[in-house]
Protein backbone atom coordinates (compact mmCIF):
# COMPACT_ATOMS: atom_id res chain seq x y z
CA UNK A 1 0.00 0.00 0.00
CA UNK A 2 1.47 3.63 -1.04
CA UNK A 3 0.56 6.64 1.52
CA UNK A 4 0.49 9.92 1.05
CA UNK A 5 -0.46 13.15 2.89
CA UNK A 6 -2.67 14.59 0.08
CA UNK A 7 -3.52 12.06 -3.01
CA UNK A 8 -4.30 13.95 -6.17
CA UNK A 9 -5.99 12.01 -9.00
CA UNK A 10 -5.41 13.92 -12.92
CA UNK A 11 -2.74 15.53 -13.63
CA UNK A 12 -4.27 18.54 -15.64
CA UNK A 13 -4.23 22.55 -14.64
CA UNK A 14 -6.01 22.01 -11.44
CA UNK A 15 -4.15 19.02 -10.29
CA UNK A 16 -0.66 20.79 -11.00
CA UNK A 17 -1.82 23.73 -9.56
CA UNK A 18 -3.06 21.84 -6.27
CA UNK A 19 0.21 19.56 -6.40
CA UNK A 20 2.84 22.67 -6.22
CA UNK A 21 0.46 25.00 -3.57
CA UNK A 22 0.78 21.66 -1.43
CA UNK A 23 4.10 20.12 -2.13
CA UNK A 24 5.75 22.35 0.51
CA UNK A 25 4.82 20.90 3.43
CA UNK A 26 2.95 17.57 2.70
CA UNK A 27 3.64 14.58 0.88
CA UNK A 28 1.61 14.80 -2.67
CA UNK A 29 0.79 11.47 -4.84
CA UNK A 30 -0.14 12.45 -8.40
CA UNK A 31 -1.69 9.99 -10.34
CA UNK A 32 -2.29 10.71 -14.18
CA UNK A 33 -3.78 7.90 -16.55
CA UNK A 34 -1.44 8.17 -19.02
CA UNK A 35 1.91 10.27 -18.83
CA UNK A 36 2.18 14.17 -16.73
CA UNK A 37 0.87 16.00 -19.80
CA UNK A 38 -1.79 13.76 -21.08
CA UNK A 39 -4.82 15.27 -20.50
CA UNK A 40 -7.11 18.13 -21.43
CA UNK A 41 -5.55 21.24 -20.33
CA UNK A 42 -2.88 20.07 -22.50
CA UNK A 43 -5.26 20.81 -25.17
CA UNK A 44 -6.56 23.93 -24.71
CA UNK A 45 -5.41 26.39 -27.45
CA UNK A 46 -7.18 29.86 -26.71
CA UNK A 47 -5.89 31.38 -23.47
CA UNK A 48 -7.11 31.92 -19.62
CA UNK A 49 -9.75 34.92 -19.10
CA UNK A 50 -8.33 37.52 -16.21
CA UNK A 51 -8.59 40.70 -16.23
CA UNK A 52 -5.30 42.21 -16.58
CA UNK A 53 -6.20 45.46 -18.85
CA UNK A 54 -6.77 48.73 -17.16
CA UNK A 55 -9.53 49.61 -19.68
CA UNK A 56 -11.60 46.20 -18.27
CA UNK A 57 -13.07 45.01 -15.63
CA UNK A 58 -14.07 43.06 -12.53
CA UNK A 59 -17.92 43.87 -13.15
CA UNK A 60 -17.66 43.57 -16.84
CA UNK A 61 -16.13 39.81 -16.37
CA UNK A 62 -18.54 38.56 -14.34
CA UNK A 63 -21.17 40.41 -16.07
CA UNK A 64 -20.06 38.21 -19.57
CA UNK A 65 -19.86 35.07 -17.25
CA UNK A 66 -23.45 35.56 -16.19
CA UNK A 67 -24.86 36.60 -19.49
CA UNK A 68 -23.32 33.17 -21.30
CA UNK A 69 -24.57 31.35 -18.27
CA UNK A 70 -28.34 32.09 -18.94
CA UNK A 71 -28.85 33.07 -15.51
CA UNK A 72 -27.86 29.81 -13.57
CA UNK A 73 -24.46 30.95 -12.36
CA UNK A 74 -23.48 31.56 -9.21
CA UNK A 75 -22.66 35.32 -8.66
CA UNK A 76 -20.52 34.09 -5.40
CA UNK A 77 -18.70 32.07 -7.21
CA UNK A 78 -18.45 34.04 -10.37
CA UNK A 79 -17.37 36.88 -8.36
CA UNK A 80 -14.35 34.96 -6.30
CA UNK A 81 -13.08 33.14 -9.38
CA UNK A 82 -12.81 36.35 -11.79
CA UNK A 83 -11.56 38.73 -8.32
CA UNK A 84 -8.92 36.37 -8.06
CA UNK A 85 -8.19 35.84 -11.72
CA UNK A 86 -4.88 38.44 -11.68
CA UNK A 87 -3.48 36.75 -9.09
CA UNK A 88 -3.62 33.10 -10.80
CA UNK A 89 -1.99 34.63 -13.98
CA UNK A 90 0.80 36.52 -12.04
CA UNK A 91 1.58 32.84 -10.28
CA UNK A 92 1.82 31.38 -13.68
CA UNK A 93 3.95 34.42 -15.03
CA UNK A 94 6.27 34.06 -12.06
CA UNK A 95 6.78 30.34 -12.64
CA UNK A 96 7.66 30.81 -16.31
CA UNK A 97 4.65 30.48 -18.58
CA UNK A 98 5.88 31.78 -22.12
CA UNK A 99 2.43 34.05 -22.60
CA UNK A 100 2.77 35.87 -26.16
CA UNK A 101 4.08 39.71 -25.45
CA UNK A 102 2.95 42.63 -27.04
CA UNK A 103 5.55 45.41 -25.87
CA UNK A 104 2.86 47.91 -27.62
CA UNK A 105 0.11 46.92 -25.16
CA UNK A 106 0.37 48.12 -21.19
CA UNK A 107 0.33 44.52 -19.44
CA UNK A 108 3.16 43.56 -22.01
CA UNK A 109 1.35 40.80 -23.47
CA UNK A 110 -0.77 40.03 -26.40
CA UNK A 111 -4.83 39.93 -25.18
CA UNK A 112 -6.98 38.22 -27.31
CA UNK A 113 -10.99 38.31 -27.64
CA UNK A 114 -13.86 35.39 -27.41
CA UNK A 115 -16.95 34.72 -28.36
CA UNK A 116 -19.33 36.01 -25.24
CA UNK A 117 -16.76 38.61 -24.01
CA UNK A 118 -17.27 42.45 -23.93
CA UNK A 119 -13.19 43.27 -23.62
CA UNK A 120 -9.87 41.54 -25.13
CA UNK A 121 -9.16 39.90 -21.44
CA UNK A 122 -7.70 36.02 -22.93
CA UNK A 123 -4.27 35.96 -22.47
CA UNK A 124 -2.54 33.40 -24.29
CA UNK A 125 0.93 31.67 -25.50
CA UNK A 126 -0.38 31.66 -29.59
CA UNK A 127 -3.02 28.74 -30.16
CA UNK A 128 -1.05 26.42 -27.57
CA UNK A 129 -1.38 27.78 -24.52
CA UNK A 130 -2.43 24.75 -22.36
CA UNK A 131 0.37 23.02 -23.98
CA UNK A 132 2.93 26.10 -22.36
CA UNK A 133 1.13 25.74 -19.04
CA UNK A 134 1.22 22.23 -18.66
CA UNK A 135 4.62 22.08 -19.55
CA UNK A 136 6.23 24.78 -17.40
CA UNK A 137 4.19 23.25 -14.37
CA UNK A 138 5.03 19.80 -15.49
CA UNK A 139 8.72 20.59 -15.01
CA UNK A 140 8.15 22.04 -11.49
CA UNK A 141 6.35 19.19 -10.44
CA UNK A 142 9.35 16.61 -11.87
CA UNK A 143 11.75 17.91 -9.99
CA UNK A 144 9.82 18.88 -6.19
CA UNK A 145 10.95 16.35 -4.10
CA UNK A 146 7.78 16.20 -1.75
CA UNK A 147 5.55 15.12 -5.32
CA UNK A 148 5.42 11.65 -6.55
CA UNK A 149 4.17 11.18 -9.72
CA UNK A 150 2.75 7.68 -10.46
CA UNK A 151 2.02 7.65 -14.54
CA UNK A 152 -0.35 5.03 -16.22
CA UNK A 153 -2.18 4.74 -12.71
CA UNK A 154 -6.37 4.65 -13.55
CA UNK A 155 -8.46 5.19 -10.09
CA UNK A 156 -10.83 2.43 -9.76
CA UNK A 157 -13.11 3.65 -6.76
CA UNK A 158 -12.40 5.78 -3.95
CA UNK A 159 -11.71 3.90 -0.63
CA UNK A 160 -14.68 5.47 2.13
CA UNK A 161 -15.41 4.67 5.79
CA UNK A 162 -18.60 3.09 4.49
CA UNK A 163 -17.00 0.83 2.44
CA UNK A 164 -14.75 0.23 5.59
CA UNK A 165 -18.15 -0.45 7.76
CA UNK A 166 -17.03 2.44 9.25
CA UNK A 167 -19.08 5.30 11.37
CA UNK A 168 -19.25 8.51 9.07
CA UNK A 169 -18.64 9.25 4.73
CA UNK A 170 -14.87 10.06 4.48
CA UNK A 171 -12.77 9.28 1.79
CA UNK A 172 -8.97 7.46 2.73
CA UNK A 173 -7.57 6.94 -1.15
CA UNK A 174 -8.38 5.06 -3.80
CA UNK A 175 -7.85 1.58 -5.28
CA UNK A 176 -6.14 2.20 -9.01
CA UNK A 177 -5.01 0.33 -11.55
CA UNK A 178 -1.09 0.29 -12.33
CA UNK A 179 -1.33 -0.77 -16.08
CA UNK A 180 2.14 -1.36 -16.29
CA UNK A 181 2.24 -4.65 -14.89
CA UNK A 182 -1.81 -4.82 -14.51
CA UNK A 183 -1.66 -4.99 -10.52
CA UNK A 184 -4.51 -3.26 -8.34
CA UNK A 185 -2.66 -0.96 -5.33
CA UNK A 186 -4.34 0.70 -2.85
CA UNK A 187 -3.46 4.18 -2.43
CA UNK A 188 -4.13 5.74 1.32
CA UNK A 189 -4.37 9.36 1.87
CA UNK A 190 -5.75 12.00 4.82
CA UNK A 191 -6.89 14.27 1.93
CA UNK A 192 -7.79 12.92 -1.62
CA UNK A 193 -8.66 14.96 -4.44
CA UNK A 194 -10.23 15.02 -7.86
CA UNK A 195 -8.77 16.39 -10.20
CA UNK A 196 -9.65 14.10 -13.02
CA UNK A 197 -11.70 16.26 -15.61
CA UNK A 198 -14.87 16.21 -17.82
CA UNK A 199 -16.44 13.48 -19.58
CA UNK A 200 -16.28 14.43 -23.21
CA UNK A 201 -15.53 10.74 -24.28
CA UNK A 202 -19.17 10.17 -23.28
CA UNK A 203 -20.10 11.28 -27.28
CA UNK A 204 -18.92 9.67 -30.41
CA UNK A 205 -17.31 13.40 -31.87
CA UNK A 206 -15.45 15.09 -29.07
CA UNK A 207 -12.30 17.48 -29.29
CA UNK A 208 -11.42 15.54 -25.52
CA UNK A 209 -8.77 13.75 -25.24
CA UNK A 210 -9.19 9.83 -24.97
CA UNK A 211 -8.69 10.17 -21.24
CA UNK A 212 -11.48 12.29 -20.86
CA UNK A 213 -13.95 9.08 -19.66
CA UNK A 214 -15.99 10.42 -16.64
CA UNK A 215 -13.66 8.87 -14.23
CA UNK A 216 -14.01 11.09 -11.11
CA UNK A 217 -17.59 11.97 -11.72
CA UNK A 218 -18.80 8.46 -11.46
CA UNK A 219 -16.50 7.61 -9.01
CA UNK A 220 -17.51 10.49 -6.66
CA UNK A 221 -21.29 9.78 -7.23
CA UNK A 222 -20.58 6.47 -6.20
CA UNK A 223 -18.77 7.38 -3.26
CA UNK A 224 -22.10 9.50 -2.13
CA UNK A 225 -21.28 13.02 -3.77
CA UNK A 226 -24.22 14.51 -5.40
CA UNK A 227 -24.14 15.84 -8.87
CA UNK A 228 -25.64 19.30 -10.66
CA UNK A 229 -26.20 20.33 -14.02
CA UNK A 230 -25.00 17.28 -16.13
CA UNK A 231 -27.77 18.14 -18.40
CA UNK A 232 -25.28 21.25 -19.92
CA UNK A 233 -22.86 19.34 -22.30
CA UNK A 234 -21.23 22.27 -24.31
CA UNK A 235 -20.21 21.69 -28.09
CA UNK A 236 -17.62 23.55 -29.36
CA UNK A 237 -18.83 25.35 -32.57
CA UNK A 238 -15.56 24.36 -34.34
CA UNK A 239 -13.95 21.27 -34.52
CA UNK A 240 -11.76 20.20 -37.76
CA UNK A 241 -14.04 18.47 -39.93
CA UNK A 242 -11.57 15.86 -42.08
CA UNK A 243 -11.59 12.28 -42.56
CA UNK A 244 -7.75 12.07 -41.69
CA UNK A 245 -7.62 14.35 -38.33
CA UNK A 246 -9.12 13.08 -34.99
CA UNK A 247 -11.25 15.74 -33.04
CA UNK A 248 -8.77 18.54 -33.83
CA UNK A 249 -10.06 22.14 -32.34
CA UNK A 250 -10.10 25.09 -33.76
CA UNK A 251 -9.61 27.85 -31.28
CA UNK A 252 -12.46 30.26 -30.28
CA UNK A 253 -9.98 32.86 -30.75
CA UNK A 254 -10.15 32.64 -34.75
CA UNK A 255 -13.59 33.88 -34.42
CA UNK A 256 -12.40 36.59 -31.88
CA UNK A 257 -9.77 37.81 -34.38
CA UNK A 258 -12.40 37.97 -37.00
CA UNK A 259 -13.23 34.68 -38.71
CA UNK A 260 -16.59 34.25 -40.32
CA UNK A 261 -18.89 31.02 -40.49
CA UNK A 262 -20.19 30.23 -43.90
CA UNK A 263 -21.76 28.07 -46.25
CA UNK A 264 -20.97 26.65 -48.73
CA UNK A 265 -21.89 28.42 -51.40
CA UNK A 266 -19.73 31.36 -49.27
CA UNK A 267 -22.88 32.83 -47.38
CA UNK A 268 -22.30 33.89 -44.00
CA UNK A 269 -25.16 33.21 -41.55
CA UNK A 270 -24.04 33.83 -37.87
CA UNK A 271 -26.17 37.87 -38.30
CA UNK A 272 -29.28 35.60 -39.22
CA UNK A 273 -29.46 34.11 -35.57
CA UNK A 274 -27.70 36.45 -33.45
CA UNK A 275 -26.69 40.11 -33.34
CA UNK A 276 -23.24 39.14 -31.83
CA UNK A 277 -23.07 37.15 -35.04
CA UNK A 278 -19.32 34.73 -34.71
CA UNK A 279 -18.47 36.92 -31.25
CA UNK A 280 -21.43 35.26 -29.61
CA UNK A 281 -21.61 32.50 -26.60
CA UNK A 282 -20.88 28.90 -28.00
CA UNK A 283 -24.05 27.69 -26.86
CA UNK A 284 -25.60 29.95 -29.46
CA UNK A 285 -23.09 29.62 -32.37
CA UNK A 286 -23.11 25.57 -32.29
CA UNK A 287 -27.05 25.63 -32.39
CA UNK A 288 -26.80 27.83 -35.26
CA UNK A 289 -24.61 25.34 -37.34
CA UNK A 290 -26.84 22.88 -36.43
CA UNK A 291 -29.46 24.14 -37.88
CA UNK A 292 -28.05 25.44 -41.10
CA UNK A 293 -26.09 21.69 -41.34
CA UNK A 294 -29.50 19.85 -40.76
CA UNK A 295 -31.08 22.66 -42.86
CA UNK A 296 -29.36 22.56 -46.24
CA UNK A 297 -28.20 18.81 -45.35
CA UNK A 298 -24.62 19.95 -44.92
CA UNK A 299 -21.56 17.81 -44.30
CA UNK A 300 -19.81 20.68 -42.62
CA UNK A 301 -19.74 24.62 -42.90
CA UNK A 302 -16.44 26.76 -43.20
CA UNK A 303 -14.73 29.46 -40.60
CA UNK A 304 -13.14 31.86 -42.69
CA UNK A 305 -10.17 34.00 -41.72
CA UNK A 306 -8.36 33.91 -45.43
CA UNK A 307 -8.85 37.70 -45.71
CA UNK A 308 -6.39 38.22 -43.33
CA UNK A 309 -2.85 39.13 -43.90
CA UNK A 310 -0.65 35.80 -44.43
CA UNK A 311 1.82 37.03 -41.36
CA UNK A 312 -1.05 37.66 -39.13
CA UNK A 313 -2.62 34.38 -39.45
CA UNK A 314 0.83 32.46 -38.75
CA UNK A 315 1.85 34.55 -36.03
CA UNK A 316 -1.50 34.04 -34.47
CA UNK A 317 -1.83 30.37 -35.23
CA UNK A 318 0.83 29.22 -36.01
CA UNK A 319 -0.57 25.42 -34.95
CA UNK A 320 -3.78 25.33 -36.50
CA UNK A 321 -1.60 26.79 -39.82
CA UNK A 322 0.85 23.45 -39.58
CA UNK A 323 -2.14 21.25 -39.03
CA UNK A 324 -4.67 22.01 -41.62
CA UNK A 325 -1.46 22.90 -43.92
CA UNK A 326 -0.53 18.98 -43.43
CA UNK A 327 -3.85 18.14 -44.49
CA UNK A 328 -4.01 20.13 -47.93
CA UNK A 329 -5.79 22.90 -46.36
CA UNK A 330 -4.05 26.50 -46.46
CA UNK A 331 -5.98 28.79 -44.24
CA UNK A 332 -4.60 31.94 -45.56
CA UNK A 333 -6.38 31.37 -48.63
CA UNK A 334 -9.04 29.10 -47.65
CA UNK A 335 -11.55 28.30 -45.42
CA UNK A 336 -11.43 25.71 -42.64
CA UNK A 337 -14.08 23.04 -42.68
CA UNK A 338 -15.99 22.64 -39.59
CA UNK A 339 -18.64 20.96 -37.38
CA UNK A 340 -19.52 21.39 -33.60
CA UNK A 341 -18.36 18.43 -31.19
CA UNK A 342 -18.49 17.74 -27.71
CA UNK A 343 -15.99 20.14 -25.50
CA UNK A 344 -16.75 20.68 -21.98
CA UNK A 345 -18.81 19.28 -19.54
CA UNK A 346 -20.55 22.14 -17.51
CA UNK A 347 -22.34 20.54 -14.66
CA UNK A 348 -20.02 17.55 -12.42
CA UNK A 349 -19.99 16.69 -8.54
CA UNK A 350 -21.38 19.86 -6.25
CA UNK A 351 -18.53 21.01 -4.39
CA UNK A 352 -18.03 24.86 -2.56
CA UNK A 353 -15.47 27.46 -3.08
CA UNK A 354 -12.49 25.64 -1.68
CA UNK A 355 -13.83 22.54 -3.32
CA UNK A 356 -15.39 20.60 -0.67
CA UNK A 357 -17.42 17.84 -1.62
CA UNK A 358 -20.36 15.86 0.05
CA UNK A 359 -17.61 13.16 1.29
CA UNK A 360 -15.42 14.35 4.05
CA UNK A 361 -11.84 14.69 3.13
CA UNK A 362 -12.67 14.09 -0.54
CA UNK A 363 -12.31 17.48 -2.93
CA UNK A 364 -13.02 18.16 -6.80
CA UNK A 365 -11.56 20.91 -8.95
CA UNK A 366 -11.44 21.78 -12.53
CA UNK A 367 -13.74 20.14 -14.51
CA UNK A 368 -14.96 16.94 -12.48
CA UNK A 369 -16.59 19.63 -10.52
CA UNK A 370 -19.80 22.15 -10.60
CA UNK A 371 -18.84 25.18 -8.82
CA UNK A 372 -21.82 27.51 -9.99
CA UNK A 373 -19.37 29.21 -12.28
CA UNK A 374 -20.47 27.97 -15.52
CA UNK A 375 -23.92 27.80 -15.08
CA UNK A 376 -26.26 26.43 -18.20
CA UNK A 377 -23.19 27.47 -20.76
CA UNK A 378 -19.30 28.24 -20.00
CA UNK A 379 -17.87 31.10 -20.91
CA UNK A 380 -14.96 30.41 -23.28
CA UNK A 381 -11.63 30.61 -21.88
CA UNK A 382 -13.09 30.65 -18.01
CA UNK A 383 -12.48 26.52 -17.24
CA UNK A 384 -8.46 27.14 -16.94
CA UNK A 385 -8.92 29.82 -14.45
CA UNK A 386 -11.20 28.13 -12.34
CA UNK A 387 -8.62 25.35 -11.95
CA UNK A 388 -6.27 27.80 -10.57
CA UNK A 389 -8.68 29.90 -8.35
CA UNK A 390 -10.21 26.99 -6.47
CA UNK A 391 -6.91 24.64 -6.63
CA UNK A 392 -5.25 27.64 -4.66
CA UNK A 393 -8.30 27.98 -2.40
CA UNK A 394 -8.76 23.56 -1.73
CA UNK A 395 -5.00 23.78 -1.12
CA UNK A 396 -5.09 26.34 1.42
CA UNK A 397 -8.37 24.69 2.85
CA UNK A 398 -6.03 21.22 2.83
CA UNK A 399 -3.17 22.90 4.86
CA UNK A 400 -5.68 24.19 7.46
CA UNK A 401 -7.03 20.37 8.22
CA UNK A 402 -5.98 18.82 11.07
CA UNK A 403 -4.48 14.85 11.32
CA UNK A 404 -5.85 12.21 10.47
CA UNK A 405 -5.43 8.30 11.24
CA UNK A 406 -5.93 6.27 8.30
CA UNK A 407 -7.80 2.98 9.09
CA UNK A 408 -6.62 -0.63 8.33
CA UNK A 409 -7.56 -0.75 4.23
CA UNK A 410 -7.96 -4.38 2.94
CA UNK A 411 -5.83 -5.12 -0.54
CA UNK A 412 -8.28 -5.34 -3.49
CA UNK A 413 -9.77 -8.57 -3.79
CA UNK A 414 -10.12 -10.32 -6.99
CA UNK A 415 -9.79 -13.83 -5.78
CA UNK A 416 -13.72 -14.62 -7.20
CA UNK A 417 -12.95 -13.57 -10.59
CA UNK A 418 -11.42 -14.70 -13.52
CA UNK A 419 -9.81 -13.39 -17.06
CA UNK A 420 -12.63 -12.03 -19.66
CA UNK A 421 -13.81 -14.55 -22.09
CA UNK A 422 -14.63 -11.97 -24.39
CA UNK A 423 -13.33 -8.84 -24.60
CA UNK A 424 -14.96 -7.80 -27.74
CA UNK A 425 -18.88 -7.36 -25.20
CA UNK A 426 -16.14 -3.99 -23.82
CA UNK A 427 -15.85 -2.85 -27.43
CA UNK A 428 -19.63 -3.11 -28.72
CA UNK A 429 -20.96 -1.29 -25.90
CA UNK A 430 -18.25 1.69 -25.70
CA UNK A 431 -18.89 2.03 -29.57
CA UNK A 432 -23.11 1.64 -28.59
CA UNK A 433 -23.41 4.00 -25.97
CA UNK A 434 -21.85 6.44 -27.68
CA UNK A 435 -23.39 6.72 -30.59
CA UNK A 436 -26.28 6.66 -28.32
CA UNK A 437 -25.94 9.31 -26.96
CA UNK A 438 -25.20 11.34 -30.43
CA UNK A 439 -28.33 10.89 -31.59
CA UNK A 440 -30.66 11.29 -28.67
CA UNK A 441 -28.95 13.60 -26.29
CA UNK A 442 -26.97 16.27 -28.62
CA UNK A 443 -26.98 19.72 -29.02
CA UNK A 444 -31.28 19.83 -29.07
CA UNK A 445 -32.89 17.11 -27.78
CA UNK A 446 -36.85 15.94 -27.18
CA UNK A 447 -38.17 13.48 -24.49
CA UNK A 448 -38.72 10.77 -26.72
CA UNK A 449 -34.93 10.69 -27.35
CA UNK A 450 -34.18 10.88 -23.90
CA UNK A 451 -36.38 8.20 -23.04
CA UNK A 452 -34.09 6.39 -25.59
CA UNK A 453 -30.96 7.03 -24.57
CA UNK A 454 -32.42 6.48 -20.87
CA UNK A 455 -33.39 2.51 -21.97
CA UNK A 456 -30.34 1.64 -23.68
CA UNK A 457 -28.55 2.85 -21.15
CA UNK A 458 -30.42 1.14 -18.07
CA UNK A 459 -29.32 -2.07 -20.61
CA UNK A 460 -25.55 -1.34 -20.83
CA UNK A 461 -25.31 -0.33 -17.15
CA UNK A 462 -26.34 -4.19 -16.84
CA UNK A 463 -24.17 -5.89 -19.33
CA UNK A 464 -21.24 -3.70 -18.29
CA UNK A 465 -21.96 -4.34 -14.49
CA UNK A 466 -21.98 -8.11 -14.55
CA UNK A 467 -18.78 -7.76 -17.03
CA UNK A 468 -17.21 -6.22 -13.89
CA UNK A 469 -18.31 -8.58 -11.20
CA UNK A 470 -17.16 -11.50 -12.87
CA UNK A 471 -13.76 -10.40 -14.85
CA UNK A 472 -10.54 -8.63 -13.83
CA UNK A 473 -10.51 -5.25 -14.37
CA UNK A 474 -8.78 -3.89 -17.12
CA UNK A 475 -8.57 0.03 -18.44
CA UNK A 476 -11.07 -0.22 -21.22
CA UNK A 477 -13.60 -2.17 -18.82
CA UNK A 478 -13.16 0.59 -15.86
CA UNK A 479 -13.39 3.42 -18.25
CA UNK A 480 -16.53 1.95 -19.83
CA UNK A 481 -17.97 1.44 -16.56
CA UNK A 482 -17.64 5.45 -15.45
CA UNK A 483 -19.06 6.58 -18.76
CA UNK A 484 -21.63 4.39 -18.80
CA UNK A 485 -22.37 6.36 -15.19
CA UNK A 486 -22.05 9.54 -16.28
CA UNK A 487 -24.44 9.04 -19.35
CA UNK A 488 -26.90 7.82 -17.47
CA UNK A 489 -26.18 11.52 -14.86
CA UNK A 490 -26.55 13.48 -17.98
CA UNK A 491 -29.46 12.20 -19.46
CA UNK A 492 -31.53 11.96 -15.68
CA UNK A 493 -30.43 15.67 -15.55
CA UNK A 494 -32.19 16.47 -18.92
CA UNK A 495 -35.05 14.60 -18.28
CA UNK A 496 -35.34 17.25 -15.07
CA UNK A 497 -35.26 20.67 -16.84
CA UNK A 498 -39.00 20.96 -18.50
CA UNK A 499 -37.53 24.27 -20.37
CA UNK A 500 -34.62 25.45 -22.54
CA UNK A 501 -31.82 27.56 -20.80
CA UNK A 502 -27.92 27.66 -22.45
CA UNK A 503 -26.57 24.11 -23.63
CA UNK A 504 -29.66 22.27 -23.32
CA UNK A 505 -32.24 23.26 -25.79
CA UNK A 506 -35.49 20.93 -25.96
CA UNK A 507 -37.66 20.76 -28.74
CA UNK A 508 -40.85 19.64 -26.39
CA UNK A 509 -39.74 22.88 -24.05
CA UNK A 510 -38.64 25.54 -25.71
CA UNK A 511 -39.50 28.51 -23.70
CA UNK A 512 -36.87 29.47 -20.55
CA UNK A 513 -38.57 29.27 -17.32
CA UNK A 514 -38.52 33.03 -15.11
CA UNK A 515 -36.57 31.28 -12.36
CA UNK A 516 -33.02 29.25 -12.87
CA UNK A 517 -33.17 26.91 -11.07
CA UNK A 518 -30.43 23.72 -10.78
CA UNK A 519 -30.94 20.38 -11.59
CA UNK A 520 -29.35 18.51 -8.69
CA UNK A 521 -28.98 14.13 -8.88
CA UNK A 522 -28.92 12.87 -5.12
CA UNK A 523 -27.12 9.56 -5.19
Amino acid sequence: MLKFDVLIIGSGLAGMTLALHLAESRKVGLITKRDLLEGSSTYAQGGIAAVLDTGDSVEAHIRDTLVAGAGLCNETTTRFIVENSKRAIDWLIALGVPFTKDETHKTGYHLTREGGHSHRRIIHAADATGAAVTSTLGQKIKAHPNITVLEEFLAIDLVTSKKLGLDGNRCFGVYALDKRNDEVLTIAAESTILASGGAGKVYLYTTNPDTATGDGIAMGWRAGCRVSNMEFIQFHPTCLYHPQTKSFLITEAVRGEGGILRLPDGTRFMPNHDKRAELAPRDVVARAIDFEMKKHGLDCVYLDISYKPASFIQEHFPNIYAHCLELGIDITQQPIPVVPAVHFTCGGLVTDLQGHTDVDGLYAVGEVACTGLHGANRLASNSLLECMVIGRAAANDILKQPKVELPAIPDWDDSKVTDPDEEVVISHNWDELRRAMWDYVGIVRTNKRLERALHRIELLKGEIDEYYSNFHVSNDLIELRNLVQTAELIVRSAMLRKESRGLHYSRDYPDMLPEAKESVLTP
